[in-house]
């Protein structure tokens, strides 16, 4: 079972996943297939961990994670929907930490 930020619950639907990350990956280099085997591993990866719950924010963090190794783009767009950026400057700041690590830099 999947518990929801306001504490409901719902059976993990790994459409759900795919939806999510094809919205976010539309019209970037990224393939279905690709997105599907990511929602594959997901899905293996909640089973393995043995729990009967698991929380959408780990669910959200993993996608977010997986997003911003295959394409930045991709990522932004997810975070920017899932992190439910304030302002501008909120999204100015995420964009500044992917050049960053991009660059080799990272903030102390």
């Amino acid at each position: 079972m999947i518990v929801k930020k306001d504490g409901r619950r719902e059976t993990f639907d790994r459409r759900k996943v795919i939806e999510g990350m094809k919205k976010a990956c539309q019209k970037r280099p990224v393939s279905i297939d690709e997105i599907e085997k990511a929602a594959e591993f997901l899905e293996e990866e909640i089973i393995s961990k043995g729990e009967k719950e698991i929380t959408s924010s780990y669910i959200g963090e993993w996608v977010m994670n997986y997003l911003k190794k295959i394409d930045d783009v991709a990522y932004v767009r997810f975070a920017s929907v899932y992190r439910s950026f304030r302002d501008i400057n909120e999204f100015m700041q995420e964009l500044t930490n992917i050049i960053e690590s991009k660059r080799g830099f990272h903030k102390t």
